[in-house]
C-alpha cells in the first residue's frame, strides 16, 4: 500500500515536471530575443477598462458552461445545482495549471462528492462536452479561413521557409510502427488470455466503467432542448471570443484590430492551449507570437514588430486566464468541502 502511494506521488511529481519543462522551453522559444522591457511597459500602458470587461465574459463562459453541463446530465437521471456544476467545474481548471489534462478527472470526482454522480458517466459526458467544443473550435477556424486567409497563408509561407532554412535532420526512430505492433499485439493477448482477464475484478471494473462512459456519451442524443443546448453551447464560444478580442483594444499596437481578427486570434491561442504545458504557459505565447507575425506578413509590416505586438497581447490575454482560473479554482475548494456529501 505505501509502496504504491509512493509511486503514484513518484508518477505525480514527474507529469508535474515534464508538463513543466514545456511551459519553460515554449517560454524560452516565445521570448528569446525579447526587450522584456516592452512587455512590463504593455502593462503600464493598457487600458484596464477593456481587460475587465474581458474578465466579465471570461466569468461569463464559466457560467454557461456549469448550467449548459446539467443538460448532459439531465438524460441520465441527474438534477444538480448549477452552483455546484460551477465549483467543479473551476476546480477541474485549476487542477489543469498542475498537469495537463487531469482536470476532467479531478472534475467528475468534485462532481461525485457533492451530488453523487457516478465518476463514469459525468466523465462521459465531459467528453462529449470536448467533441462539441472541437465542433466550435473548426467553425472558428472556418471563418478564420474565410476572413483571414491571406494572413494563414502568409503565416504558412513564413514557416515553411524557415524550415527550409533548418538543416535536414536524419530520418528519426519510426514511432508509428512501434505504436501500431503494440496495439496489435495486446489485441493478440486479450483474445488469447480473454478468459482468464474476465475472471478478474479489474477486468469488470473497467468493463462498468467503459459502459457508463458510453451512458454519457449516449446522452447529447436524448438532451430534451436540442436548440437551447446549441445557444448555450453558442454562447460558451462568443464569450470566449469576446474575452479574447476585447484584449485588443487594452494597447495602442492592437486596437485596430479587426472583427475578423478576432477568430484568427481564439483560434490561434486555442491550439496553444491544446499543448501539454501548464496552464498553457509559453505554448500560448508562442502561438500568439507566430499568429500575430502573420497578421503582420499579411498587412506588409515587418514580422519582428508583429512578435513583439503578438508577446504583448498574449502576456495580457495569459495573464488574465490565469487570474480567471486561480480565483475560481480557489474559491471553489472551500465551497466543494462545505457542500461535500458523506
Amino acid at each position: 500500500m505505501a509502496e504504491a502511494k509512493k509511486n503514484n506521488t513518484l508518477k505525480t511529481a514527474l507529469t508535474i515536471g515534464i508538463s513543466l519543462v514545456f511551459a519553460a522551453f515554449f517560454m524560452w522559444l516565445a521570448t528569446r530575443g525579447l526587450n522584456f522591457s516592452k512587455i512590463k511597459e504593455a502593462f503600464v500602458k493598457a487600458n484596464y477598462f477593456w481587460i475587465f470587461a474581458a474578465f466579465v465574459f471570461g466569468i461569463m463562459a464559466y457560467w454557461i458552461r456549469a448550467i449548459r453541463w446539467n443538460m448532459f446530465l439531465e438524460p441520465m437521471g441527474y438534477k444538480i445545482s448549477n452552483s455546484n456544476a460551477l465549483w467543479t467545474l473551476s476546480f477541474g481548471y485549476l487542477m489543469n495549471l498542475t498537469i495537463p489534462r487531469s482536470g476532467e478527472v479531478a472534475r467528475a470526482t468534485a462532481l461525485y462528492g457533492v451530488e453523487k454522480v457516478p465518476v463514469d458517466k459525468s466523465f462521459g459526458t465531459i467528453i462529449l462536452e470536448r467533441v462539441v467544443d472541437l465542433f466550435f473550435m473548426m467553425l472558428f477556424l472556418l471563418l478564420t479561413a474565410v476572413f483571414k486567409y491571406e494572413a494563414l497563408i502568409s503565416f504558412y509561407n513564413y514557416l515553411t521557409k524557415q524550415k527550409e532554412n533548418t538543416p535536414q535532420q536524419e530520418q528519426g526512430f519510426p514511432w508509428k510502427w512501434l505504436i501500431v505492433g503494440c496495439i496489435g499485439l495486446g489485441v493478440i493477448l486479450f483474445i488469447a488470455f480473454r478468459k482468464k482477464l474476465q475472471q478478474t475484478s479489474i477486468y469488470t471494473k473497467v468493463i462498468n466503467f467503459g459502459k457508463g462512459l458510453v451512458d454519457g456519451l449516449k446522452s447529447i442524443v436524448q438532451i430534451k432542448n436540442k436548440p437551447k443546448f446549441f445557444l448555450y453551447s453558442a454562447g460558451i464560444w462568443t464569450c470566449y471570443y469576446f474575452a479574447a478580442y476585447l484584449i485588443c483594444f487594452a494597447l495602442p499596437e492592437t486596437s485596430s484590430f479587426g472583427f475578423a481578427d478576432g477568430f484568427f486570434l481564439i483560434t490561434v491561442g486555442t491550439l496553444g492551449m491544446m499543448v501539454p504545458a501548464s496552464g498553457g504557459i509559453g505554448a500560448y505565447h508562442l502561438a500568439l507570437k507566430l499568429g500575430v507575425m502573420g497578421l503582420f506578413l499579411a498587412w506588409g509590416k515587418d514580422p519582428e514588430a508583429g512578435a513583439e505586438v503578438g508577446l504583448s497581447y498574449a502576456f495580457l490575454s495569459h495573464t488574465l486566464q490565469l487570474f480567471i482560473m486561480l480565483s475560481m479554482g480557489l474559491i471553489s475548494i472551500p465551497l466543494l468541502a462545505k457542500a461535500r456529501k458523506i
